[in-house]
């Protein structure tokens, strides 16, 4: 890398360090459980009213979730949201994580701007979604036939 991009690249993340937290700059820049998980115990797709979506997978075993992937089209803001949310969950028991809110993520992130707090609801949202889809299919696992991933 040449001094000049260098030296760009130092003056754009202090900027983003006057805005967002180091938690926000460090899960955008390298977020962590991307991806779609194959065999999926449950799935959720949640368009937020900023018309970004997020997707969530999850790995549930003896109600706990084991594993946690999420992809997104969204801003910086979600790809950090979903990278926390999806930390945050793994670990915890389906009723833990239905306690998950917005301000969970929020708090883990160390905030976000006013005019992005709606990523880590977007987050939230679909994390919860994807639980409804693991109670559902738990107790009709037929269901499973029809989802779509």
């Amino acid at each position: 890398m040449s001094a000049d991009s260098q030296e760009l690249q130092e003056l754009i993340l202090a900027d983003a360090r006057r805005i967002y937290s180091e938690a926000v700059i460090d899960h955008a820049m390298a977020p962590r459980n991307v991806g779609v998980m194959q065999n999926a115990g449950a799935f959720a797709r949640v368009t937020g009213p900023c018309g970004d979506t997020m997707e969530i997978w999850l790995k549930v075993n003896n109600d706990a979730i084991v594993d946690a992937t999420f992809m997104t089209d969204g801003c910086g803001s979600s790809i950090a949201s979903g990278s926390m949310v999806t930390e945050i969950a793994k670990g915890k028991s389906i009723s833990e994580a239905q306690k998950m809110t917005q301000r969970d993520v929020l708090d883990a992130l160390g905030g976000l701007p006013d005019e992005s707090e709606h990523c880590a609801l977007l987050a939230a949202n679909t994390l919860q979604a994807a639980i409804r889809d693991y109670i559902a299919t738990k107790r009709e696992p037929w269901k499973r036939a029809y989802r779509k991933h």
